[in-house]
């Protein structure tokens, strides 16, 4: 296992998590804080899920008891309050609960496994396995792949949309399926093996056509984002030799759109996924770390943090950029990636390999 000694500039982001008021009394975190309006967005079940996996993260490194119970609280908030019934797929967001998205889903299962492994409460491995197989079973279409969205007034899919990645069935879906490859490893139940490798598939056939996919440039950077998490999707089978030739591939890809849109529009979340891609391709044997090109994009990276005497602020990482102007939103989402993979960036000659576990 890998430990990284945090540099002052991720504890500052440790410690945005803790004091900002982005994450609430009831343990559920905000999907962004809006600095030009002094104001938090409504509690999301993703971002909470993703919070749970950065505050394991940072225990795990700093050994900060403080971390570890406002993972408690998120994971608490997310079985007691969010999910309460725990019989069918967690809502999107819960005031009201409308809406289910199979990505989201996904990720609120990785959280509560990273709740598990360091709080060992089996509660949390309960019912992250309960809420992968209601993902398996309430998303599935009659074609065989998964809805991206269920509207659970009508308990029935949402129509899908081409021209938005998030409400498709795509190759970006990749990275929430790693939940079920988690669970068969956790639980030790193979069922679980089945659904990651068909979204896996579907992900290899389509995954290559995803860029640009779009004719304007904007939407292009916000399709790099979930790209980047098709790749991430790819990590646990880069032992094949499809899933490393696409991951190779991939990050080459990543990185010229990236360039290409930058001076427009560049988003911290996707520095930060490409840069973890490169470190983990790395570790694992699949593509030699670029040196200079990773120092370049942790060095794009660290300057989307801000830095601000209101601590609804100071720590935080911005979510992105439009022609070189920072855009109001203080991200959960974009600090979590940033800090793990600036750390990782940091400590990545230390020889050790951090489990996929880890990533964020």
């Amino acid at each position: 296992m890998l430990h990284c000694n945090l540099s002052a500039n991720l504890t500052r982001a440790g410690e945005w998590f803790l004091g900002s008021g982005i994450q609430e009394s009831n343990g559920g975190v905000a999907r962004y804080y809006r600095a030009d309006l002094g104001s938090h967005s409504p509690v999301s079940t993703e971002i909470t899920g993703y919070t749970i996996s950065a505050l394991v993260f940072l225990h795990t490194n700093v050994r900060d008891r403080r971390y570890l119970d406002a993972a408690a609280r998120a994971a608490q908030f997310l079985i007691r309050t969010a999910w309460p019934a725990g019989g069918g797929v967690m809502p999107f967001e819960i005031a009201p609960a409308e809406f289910a998205y199979f990505f989201d889903c996904g990720i609120a299962v990785r959280g509560l496994l990273a709740a598990w492994r360091v709080l060992g409460d089996d509660e949390y491995l309960q019912r992250a396995a309960a809420l992968g197989r209601a993902m398996a079973r309430e998303f599935l279409s009659k074609e065989g792949d998964f809805h991206p969205v269920l509207d659970l007034r009508a308990g029935s899919p949402v129509e899908r949309d081409p021209a938005r990645w998030s409400r498709s069935a795509g190759c970006y879906q990749l990275k929430a399926a790693m939940a079920w490859s988690d669970l068969c490893e956790a639980t030790g139940d193979a069922s679980f093996r089945e659904p990651y490798e068909r979204v896996l598939s579907a992900a290899l056939a389509t995954g290559e056509s995803f860029l640009p996919g779009h004719p304007d440039r904007l939407q292009v950077m916000d399709r790099l984002h979930a790209f980047a998490y098709y790749l991430e999707g790819l990590l646990p089978r880069v032992r094949e030799l499809r899933c490393a030739a696409a991951l190779r591939a991939g990050i080459a890809h990543l990185a010229h759109w990236l360039r290409e849109i930058a001076p427009q529009f560049e988003r911290s979340d996707v520095y930060a996924q490409l840069l973890r891609l490169r470190l983990f391709a790395d570790w694992l044997g699949v593509l030699p770390l670029d040196q200079e090109a990773g120092a370049a994009e942790a060095r794009q990276l660290s300057g989307f943090q801000a830095a601000a005497s209101d601590p609804r602020i100071e720590g935080g990482f911005y979510f992105g950029r439009k022609g070189g102007r920072s855009m109001p939103y203080i991200n959960p989402v974009s600090t979590a990636f940033a800090l793990q993979a600036l750390a990782l960036w940091e400590c990545r000659t230390r020889g050790a390999q951090p489990h996929l576990h880890l990533l964020i």
